[in-house]
């Protein structure tokens, strides 16, 4: 009778201890990280009062019989599973959404304790604190690196108060931008520009290339790869280009036309090689000197749409001259008698130049002299032209070819510019300029080039100060600028310059690139100092091929640290990761540095992975500390302390130590915080269920006294 009381007590103290657990989790249903607890019952030893036999012939087994003698709580299980993760307005409030814990330390890092509550701040000494003053763990910005490096061992986190971090140097500049390789740009220069006041140079063909504002030269630029006033490119191909005259071709040697019944046989020879043949009859022995004259003159300017050349009689002289202007394209260019059937005309055979070619040819070497004539690049032309203009006028028996003053420049403007200004003692003409292009014999006329320099068709007198003009010679071009920054923390703004100068059919392009900084800075050791020049070159498909220089050597010249190494980064060879050339426009898509001005700790924010990212005052964000979390092989066997802190315990495991979001530690969402996981519902519901089994206990504690006044009433 005894032992049904005992086990009800045992059934009462058991389900004291449920609802001391319940009343707990109920208690820290708004406890910040709080892991609910459940209590696990178990049977007590039981009495056997029989023991099980086997069976025995046609006699069965039976079964012990035990009695039970109550119930006890044998572990308790507390649940660590999600709790809801509640945003907040507090920047250093950090949640964990998954398993793993923070790592706090309450003597410096000797020894860790571990929480899910990550209601954190800063404390006065800039020590990243929880509310019981524990310090948070993890790893500390290497001063020398500039890193975190979360292999390191694990120490209190610390962010000093104002926090102010040094300038840094400028290393690398890095720049992705698309160099336009098409026939239509619009972004684009004069061809090269000219400083007022310094003649150009004619000893040397391609030895003037242009004075940019600092009177050094620049390169001028294959012509073939430039474009006119809109944009509009060239694409100047093999043997195109330009009949260019500074003077009318006069033919005037010949002797008097005869009069009488005679007939009119001249052969002129064309500029392609092919003859027209020029022939009259009718004529009479009454005929004058005059009519036979006119009659030839009138034969001759009947082809002039043919050979050029037209004719004038000379009434006085009793003479015809010849005359070829150059005024057409698809005429001849020169005057070029080759053979006289008639000598009655008074014409002899001769040839008198006009019109030179002037030929594109990209691979050739130039040649300014003759009257074919080859240019690649603008200081090529400008160079031929004078020479030739300056040779028009020279009637001497000396070898000084260029006594008179002409002079043909390229302005800023990227225009051929001509002047005739006298003052010569015996070189001076009356310039006529005429320029049409050149067609036929499988060349196509390049109506571009040809009308950029059809502007300088003119009449410009010697001495008359009048000025001709072509239009515009213009190379593509791009630009680019960023702000670096010296040893000081000063900014200096890197400007990158590319000029289109050449395409390579089977190779690709190449462009110039000329780097510049402003004055005092310096990154060259010749004038301009501030001024460095290279070049980059793309593949046919578009691809980086090569550029130079790979980096540029920065001195501000203001009391920073002079020879700063700064590399430029263009992108990987034979990829499109970095500079590109295609047919799209030129722009820049991402231009990027590494230096900074120092700056003071202005706001703190803390990242997925527990990386504490510092803003500065200089705009500057980097990571100041990293977060370390824990993770254990049997979180249900970590002790508390209150507080919200668990323990290590022997049955816990060794806690397993690295960032949030690697190797089954969850990841950390900042300015929020875990809830407690206690479920209301439950919890209340649980109550019920241990009241009731509760008084189930006390009912049975009743019963057996009841029973036990019954057996003493028996003696009575």
């Amino acid at each position: 009778m005894l032992k049904s009381l005992f086990s009800g007590v045992s059934g009462l103290q058991s389900h004291q201890v449920a609802m001391d657990i319940e009343s707990n989790n109920i208690a820290n249903v708004n406890t910040t990280g709080f892991k609910y607890s459940r209590a696990n019952f178990s049977d007590l030893l039981a009495q056997t009062q029989a023991i099980a036999t086997a069976p025995q012939g046609a006699l069965g087994g039976k079964n012990a019989v035990q009695v039970g003698l109550g119930a006890g709580v044998s572990s308790m299980t507390r649940i660590f599973s999600q709790g809801s993760v509640q945003n907040s307005d507090k920047n250093t409030d950090v949640a964990i959404q998954g398993d793993g814990f923070f790592i706090i330390s309450p003597d410096g890092g000797n020894t860790y304790k571990y929480t899910r509550a990550g209601d954190f701040k800063f404390d006065a000494g800039g020590n990243f604190v929880d509310n019981n003053g524990f310090i948070t763990q993890g790893w500390l910005r290497d001063p020398v690196t500039n890193k975190v490096d979360s292999t390191a061992p694990i120490e209190n986190i610390n962010i000093a108060p104002g926090l102010t971090t040094p300038a840094n140097p400028s290393a690398e500049v890095v720049l992705k931008a698309n160099l336009c390789s098409g026939p239509l740009v619009d972004s684009f220069s004069p061809a090269y520009e000219v400083a007022s006041g310094i003649p150009p140079s004619i000893t040397t063909p391609g030895a003037y290339d242009g004075i940019d504002s600092n009177g050094n030269p620049v390169p001028a630029g294959d012509l073939g790869v430039m474009f006119n006033e809109i944009g509009e490119g060239f694409s100047l191909q093999k043997d195109q280009g330009v009949w260019i005259s500074f003077l009318s071709a006069q033919k005037t040697d010949g002797g008097a036309v005869v009069a009488g019944a005679v007939e009119l046989d001249i052969t002129f020879t064309l500029d392609d090689g092919s003859t027209k043949q020029i022939t009259t009859t009718g004529g009479t022995a009454a005929d004058t000197i005059a009519t036979n004259g006119n009659r030839y003159v009138s034969a001759i300017n009947a082809q002039t749409s043919i050979t050029g050349i037209s004719a004038t009689y000379d009434a006085i002289n009793n003479k015809i001259n010849l005359v070829n202007t150059n005024g057409s394209a698809a005429a001849s260019h020169n005057i070029n008698v080759s053979a006289v059937g008639n000598a009655n005309s008074g014409i002899s055979t001769g040839t008198v130049t006009t019109a030179y070619k002037y030929q594109y040819d990209p691979a050739a070497t130039a040649t300014a002299t003759g009257a074919d004539k080859r240019f690649t690049t603008m200081s090529d032309l400008r160079y031929a032209m004078e020479l030739q203009a300056r040779s028009v006028g020279d009637g001497d028996a000396d070898t000084i070819f260029d006594e008179n003053n002409i002079s043909i420049s390229v302005n800023a403007q990227g225009k051929l510019e001509i002047k005739n200004p006298g003052g010569s003692q015996d070189g001076d003409y009356d310039m006529n300029l005429k320029i049409t292009s050149i067609s036929g014999n499988g060349i196509s006329e390049n109506t571009r080039f040809t009308r950029n320099m059809e502007a300088l068709n003119s009449v410009l007198p010697a001495g008359s100060g009048g000025t001709a003009y072509s239009q515009a010679f213009n190379a593509a071009t791009h630009s680019s600028s960023i702000d670096v920054f010296d040893s000081l923390g000063s900014k200096h703004t890197l400007r990158m310059e590319f000029r289109k100068t050449a395409v390579d059919a089977s190779t690709g392009s190449t462009w110039d690139l000329k780097i510049s900084v402003p004055p005092p800075a310096s990154i060259n050791t010749v004038a301009p100092t501030n001024e460095k020049v290279g070049s980059i070159r793309f593949n046919n498909d578009g691809s980086l091929a090569t550029y130079n220089p790979p980096n540029v050597s920065f001195s501000g010249n203001n009391g920073s640290a002079p020879d700063q190494q700064i590399s430029l980064s263009f992108g990987t060879a034979n990829a499109f990761d970095g500079m590109t050339s295609f047919d799209s426009k030129s722009s820049t898509s991402g231009i990027s540095q590494d230096g900074y001005t120092g700056g003071d700790l202005v706001g703190i924010r803390i990242d997925q992975s527990g990386t504490l990212i510092g803003s500065f005052s200089n705009g500057r964000s980097f990571g100041l500390a990293q977060i370390a979390m824990a993770k254990f092989t049997n979180n249900e066997g970590l002790g508390t302390e209150g507080g919200n802190v668990f323990v290590q315990s022997a049955n816990s495991g060794e806690p397993i130590i690295g960032t949030a979001a690697t190797a089954g530690r969850g990841f950390i969402q900042s300015a929020a915080l875990e809830a407690s996981n206690v479920d209301l519902s439950r919890a209340l519901t649980q109550l019920i269920i241990i009241q009731r089994g509760y008084q189930a206990n006390g009912k049975t504690i009743t019963t057996s006294d009841q029973l036990l006044q019954t057996l003493i009433g028996l003696k009575n």
